[in-house]
């Protein structure tokens, strides 16, 4: 779990303590004894140490007298767990709807900032490539198979790539041209797409070469959106952070990465020995 997500967790936590403390339960024991918990549940829900359900707050609030403050603590309750998502928890309707819910946040967006160290970035995809990675999403986390749709939702990113205001800002790291998804002839597809997007005036592309002197370790992927969310991925969930002193963090990291990164000629030099390296790849397995 994030820092902020933790900290809102466990002033959640201290906001109940209070209730139960006004109410006239003196004790963790004499409120658990009057909802029925454990003494340990209760004890654990005021530190902040486990997660408490929305009906949790409404027997909380109903045992406390404080039945008014049902709606702000489930909104608040809510807000928390927006901060650290589960992969499998979002995709449990498929991949398309977590990808529907990206365009909202994509329009309103002005500036974007994208680091990934192995994968290409999703909005300058080509549709072969992001097939296969959704393949691999929905095999690994059990999910429906929507694939298509997932693919179509991602690639109406790409619009904001050609019209409006927008301006991109991205940083790969080499390897993100040899992790290889679907194969030699859609890796050179997606190489080609490459190429083609670093002509477009709003879009900076950058590269960290394999042996470039690093200024900050490359960590997990992440996306910057202007100065107000930022998002980072893991296996298991997606982090949302919205506090400043965090996303000026990222700010940082963001800088620090772009200090190693190469770009111009030399990201189409990276580019075109990739290219190189799944032609040879064809070839091989042609023969």
């Amino acid at each position: 779990m994030s820092n902020q997500a933790e900290a809102a967790r466990t002033a959640l936590g201290a906001r109940l303590r209070g209730f139960r403390k006004d109410a006239g339960f003196t004790s963790g024991r004499a409120f658990a004894h009057a909802t029925g918990w454990q003494e340990s549940k209760v004890s654990r829900i005021e530190n902040g140490k486990q997660n408490v359900s929305e009906e949790d707050i409404r027997t909380w609030c109903e045992t406390t007298n404080r039945q008014d403050h049902v709606a702000d603590l489930i909104a608040t309750l809510r807000h928390i767990d927006e901060l650290w998502l589960e992969w499998k928890r979002q995709f449990q309707d498929g991949a398309a709807p977590t990808q529907k819910r990206f365009l909202s946040l994509y329009s309103k967006t002005k500036v974007f900032r994208i680091w990934h160290p192995t994968v290409v970035w999703g909005t300058i995809q080509t549709a072969d490539y992001s097939a296969d990675i959704f393949n691999q999403v929905i095999s690994l986390y059990g999910t429906p198979d929507d694939a298509d749709a997932a693919v179509a939702k991602r690639l109406e990113r790409q619009q904001h790539l050609y019209a409006g205001d927008k301006v991109f800002n991205v940083l790969l790291a080499e390897q993100a041209l040899h992790t290889n998804f679907g194969g030699p002839e859609v890796m050179k597809g997606q190489l080609d797409r490459l190429l083609a997007v670093m002509r477009l005036p709003r879009l900076s592309l950058g590269i960290i070469p394999r042996d470039a002197r690093m200024h900050v370790w490359p960590g997990n992927s992440f996306s910057i959106f202007d100065d107000k969310v930022v998002h980072v991925e893991t296996y298991s969930a997606e982090m949302t952070v919205t506090q400043p002193n965090e996303i000026e963090i990222y700010f940082k990291v963001f800088e620090l990465l772009r200090q190693s990164a190469v770009y111009g000629g030399e990201v189409r030099e990276l580019i075109r020995a990739a290219f190189q390296h799944y032609d040879r790849m064809s070839s091989q397995q042609e023969g």
